[in-house]
């Protein structure tokens, strides 16, 4: 695992630029860094070194000179890679997968990406061309940023990166934090800096000349087929194992993640690491650690786990929103920015759970009852008409189900975190910052896409685009990078993907709150019942409980009623959202947070404009 930036220019590059610019993710990469320089193109990479660890150095270039490539990421079949390469003349001098990256883009062109089985962002430099090309894995797992400023053309794994350099503009993309204040997340594929983009999941370009070139290599479909369940349960389990060993490739060693869930523990139970990690609060209902500890026992594993106090989780919000790039309002991000810290002290890399949920259907919002269905099945004029009248009325048992059920799910559906509504993010925002987009104008081209499929697969089929690489995988990535360790997602696999999307959307549920059944029945002969049922829980944070403490009541109320606030927002509507919070009149800590969240980022990156001190990252 690494990390990469550079930039083109007409001019002859800087050299002490570009090694400023690899210090910013020195995090990315620890053990090495290397450099390229020509008269127009510029790259820096840090290397985490798992394979091959005394050679692979990179920017990497080809034995005549024309190509050079910094690489990002895993290919787990680069050993097939090799073999097909090998016998089409290629001599390979590493036994690292970055060669035979570079040797199959030589060979297949962008073609190569349809090859490699793994996660993955890289640039490769043509000299004799005088083209940059550029590529991000299917599900987004690795990050890419670009820019084109002037006469630079900027290019890396972290926005950050770009920073150092003397023709980059720093500027805040004002249309990014209305949509963020509703999505918890940034939703545009314009970043929260303004000029600065992300390269889509299964995205290539192509920068010659001036002009950057999109294109896509990989579509996610769902193709439903009949299949028993029994069949589909032994299917499932035998593409995670494969999976699984695949993920296991490694010249140091592995550890893996574990909570409480059932797709940590399947993980875990299939690749039985030496050393397993959690972390938790010591506060009722908030700490899953005991759980972990329990499976690793049943398992004969080794757990280590650490308990987070709320002074630690405040102290490290600063570094968590720095390592975050854009505005994090997850508040999982923090307990996972621990627990990879914890895991760092020991392994380089961790195998983990994510995705599972997205392929498999595993949120409850996902999840309906008999009841919601029948009321599906009524017209829509008249559903239409009930729910207006339900939103009119002050809460009441019901009262949701009523409203979401008479809409089409394009109209309610966004993803599984729905903060400010697009009226409340008005009011709370000032004019400046107001826009005119709203959630529907980002949700709206997916569920464009997947028009005539039913409401379950309209819903994994946004939070796939959406959710999973916006949220989910950029803290994964950002969180254990901050720490130099490497996290690898099994389910997030072509191969296992393969399998999901031909599971039909009436297989994926059952009775009242079982979601992703037919994986709850693949770990059938792998884990113990109870941890088999075991509901989603996620990463519980007791922030409502902390928000309702005056220290950081007081935290909060301080850091909005600083003076930059008001250039964003109504701070006397901020207060009141805090005030009804402390005084148990409401629950508003999501919306707290999410603004707080916002508010030190910007303090981070934006230190001239809020008169606090630059922030300065430990490593």
């Amino acid at each position: 695992m690494c990390g990469f930036t550079g930039f083109l220019s007409r001019s002859a590059p800087d050299e002490r630029v570009l090694h400023a610019m690899g210090d910013t993710i020195r995090h990315r990469g620890p053990d090495g860094e290397g450099h390229y320089v020509d008269a127009h193109c510029a790259i820096a990479h840090r290397r985490l070194s798992i394979l091959d660890l005394a050679n692979g150095q990179q920017p990497m270039t080809s034995p005549d000179g024309r190509y050079i490539i910094a690489y990002n990421g895993e290919t787990y079949n680069f050993h097939a890679l090799r073999e097909e390469l090998s016998a089409a003349g290629y001599t390979f001098s590493t036994t690292c997968d970055t060669e035979a990256v570079l040797y199959g883009y030589i060979h297949w062109g962008p073609k190569v990406l349809e090859k490699m089985r793994g996660m993955f962002a890289f640039v490769v430099w043509d000299r004799e061309k005088q083209e940059l090309f550029g590529a991000r894995d299917p599900f987004g797992i690795k990050p890419f940023y670009y820019a084109s400023m002037g006469e630079t053309f900027f290019f890396g794994s972290e926005a950050k990166s770009f920073l150092p350099h003397p023709d980059f503009k720093k500027e805040l993309n004002d249309q990014a934090l209305k949509l963020y204040l509703t999505f918890q997340y940034s939703a545009l594929n314009e970043s929260f800096f303004k000029g600065v983009y992300r390269l889509l999941p299964g995205h290539y370009f192509l920068h010659r000349a001036g002009v950057t070139e999109l294109a896509s290599y990989h579509t996610i479909s769902f193709a439903p087929e009949n299949m028993p369940l029994e069949q589909r349960a032994q299917q499932i389990r035998e593409v995670v194992t494969e999976s699984v060993q695949a993920h296991q490739i490694s010249d140091v060693e592995v550890g893996a993640f574990l909570s409480g869930g059932i797709d940590s523990s399947v993980i875990t139970a299939l690749s039985r690491p030496d050393k397993t990690y959690s972390v938790g609060f010591a506060r009722e209902g908030f700490d899953e650690t005991g759980e972990a500890k329990a499976l690793c026992k049943e398992l004969n594993l080794k757990n280590i786990s650490k308990i987070i106090t709320p002074e630690e989780f405040f102290q490290a919000l600063p570094a968590i929103q720095y390592y975050a790039d854009e505005p994090n309002a997850n508040l999982s991000t923090v307990p996972l920015y621990f627990l990879a810290q914890l895991a760092a002290r020991d392994v380089k890399v961790v195998l983990s759970g994510e995705g599972a949920d997205e392929l498999f259907a595993g949120y409850m919002t996902y999840h309906t009852t008999p009841s919601y269905r029948t009321y599906r099945k009524l017209p829509q004029g008249l559903r239409r008409a009930v729910s207006n009248w339900a939103e009119k009325r002050p809460p009441f048992k019901g009262r949701g189900h009523l409203i979401e059920g008479g809409k089409p799910v394009e109209e309610t559906f966004l993803g599984q975190a729905f903060i400010f509504d697009t009226q409340e993010a008005e009011r709370v925002l000032t004019p400046a910052y107001r826009g005119s987009l709203t959630w529907r104008d980002v949700t709206a081209p997916y569920f464009a896409a997947v028009k005539d499929a039913d409401d379950l697969t309209k819903k994994q089929y946004l939070d796939l685009h959406l959710w999973q690489p916006l949220d989910i995988l950029r803290k994964a990535d950002r969180m254990t990078m901050a720490n130099s360790l490497e996290l690898r997602v099994p389910y997030l696999d072509r191969e296992v993907w393969a399998v999901a999307r031909a599971i039909p959307s009436d297989q994926k549920m059952r009775g009242k709150s079982t979601t992703k059944y037919p994986l709850r029945m693949a770990a059938v002969p792998m884990l113990p019942t109870d941890w088999i049922k075991r509901p989603k829980v996620g990463f519980p944070v007791p922030f409502v409980a902390w928000m309702r403490e005056e220290k950081y009541y007081n935290w909060a109320r301080d850091l909005i009623n600083q003076a930059y606030v008001g250039e964003f927002f109504d701070q006397a509507y901020l207060l009141d959202l805090l005030q009804q919070h402390y005084s148990g009149k409401a629950k508003t800590h999501r919306k707290l947070y999410t603004v707080l969240a916002f508010l030190l980022w910007y303090q981070v990156y934006f230190p001239e404009r809020c008169g606090v001190q630059p922030f300065r990252p430990d490593r």
